[in-house]
């Protein structure tokens, strides 16, 4: 399938710069179905939208500081890199800029002490960086990182201290995602609290969510692009809870497309979701048959992006860019801090 037929044109002030205040003072584009209206809602009307015995499904990743700035040792070019995925305890595969300049076996310079060895370099242009010294990666990266917010972000404003609270959900236990799964930034306890009056269930699974999510789609064709990996875990508590909500008649709603692909990970032919623990690298495009959610709440994505192919295979291509047509037209906010959608099918 054609990268091209999923771009679309959105203005540049269409992409949000700060998250809605309240989190939860977003609106959601309700798409229902191939013929029903778009409704245009809020995110606290989501326990009138969805019916008691459904049941959410939360991320609970926690971003860490995981773009680091510096330089190559005993030189002065600069180095930027931002971390993709935990190899071990010491061990990161990162994406670097300037990545020419930098040999395998060189020391790299980070902030606050500091230091990297550049130990592999893999097909996609990425790099194993070794960190040095005895203290948890975790800690040298709260120490010397910063937030890795999307370059559609950060490119226009930069970073801030407001970011260290904007960019994580309330949610956030398992630190390792270096991006947000963004759909659960809306939620406030006050939300949350309402959800559980209407009788809507909630359950938790952990997807890190990699760098890889902000890289575009160079191939032409669907056929030609490879994801990349990224570590989840769904309990097996989690997983008999979710098959047991749809056996009653609920519905599995997932909260973000990280939730939406580890489910589809962990489900069989017939939809029964099962305990999970490893990497998955799943790519849902227009064609797959999801098995293992009944909707999703996602914010809008970029164009020609996996995100958006993902949401054409839940509604339908044509359903999906009619969708963003409109949300454009009525002054949706997109992306990471943008509105919301509520997809049905």
């Amino acid at each position: 399938m054609k990268v091209d037929l999923f771009d679309f044109d959105l203005p540049p002030e269409r992409i949000a710069l700060r998250p809605a205040r309240p989190r939860d003072a977003a609106r959601m584009l309700v798409v229902q179905g191939q013929d029903a209206p778009f409704e245009d809602r809020g995110v606290r009307d989501l326990p009138q939208l969805l019916e008691a015995g459904d049941v959410l499904v939360f991320n609970d990743t926690r971003v860490i500081p995981a773009q680091l700035e510096g330089r190559r040792a005993g030189g002065e070019a600069k180095v930027g890199a931002t971390l993709h995925k935990r190899i071990d305890l010491r061990r990161w595969q990162a994406f670097l800029k300037n990545a020419k300049r930098v040999k395998l076996g060189d020391q790299l310079i980070f902030g606050g002490g500091v230091t990297a060895i550049a130990e592999d370099r893999h097909d996609d242009g990425s790099l194993t960086l070794m960190f040095e010294g005895d203290e948890p990666v975790e800690v040298l990266l709260h120490r010397a990182g910063t937030m890795p917010l999307p370059p559609y972000i950060a490119s226009k404003r930069g970073v801030d201290r407001q970011d260290l609270e904007d960019y994580q959900t309330m949610f956030a236990a398992e630190e390792g995602a270096v991006a947000a799964p963004t759909a659960s930034l809306h939620f406030t306890q006050e939300l949350v609290d309402a959800l559980d009056d209407a009788g809507i269930g909630r359950a938790t699974l952990t997807l890190h969510v990699g760098a890889g999510t902000f890289l575009p789609v160079k191939a032409d064709d669907t056929d030609d692009h490879r994801m990349h990996a990224e570590f989840g875990r769904i309990s097996p508590a989690t997983a008999a809870q979710l098959n047991a909500a749809r056996e009653a008649g609920g519905r599995v709603i997932a909260v973000g497309t990280t939730s939406l692909r580890l489910l589809e990970s962990a489900a069989d032919a017939d939809g029964i979701i099962h305990p999970f623990e490893g990497d998955t690298a799943i790519f849902i495009t227009p064609g797959v048959r999801l098995r293992a959610v009944d909707g999703l709440m996602t914010n809008f994505h970029l164009p020609k992006s996996t995100l958006m192919m993902l949401v054409s295979a839940l509604m339908g291509r044509e359903r999906m860019m009619a969708a963003y047509a409109h949300a454009i037209a009525s002054n949706y906010r997109f992306y990471s801090y943008g509105d919301s959608s509520l997809l049905l099918p």
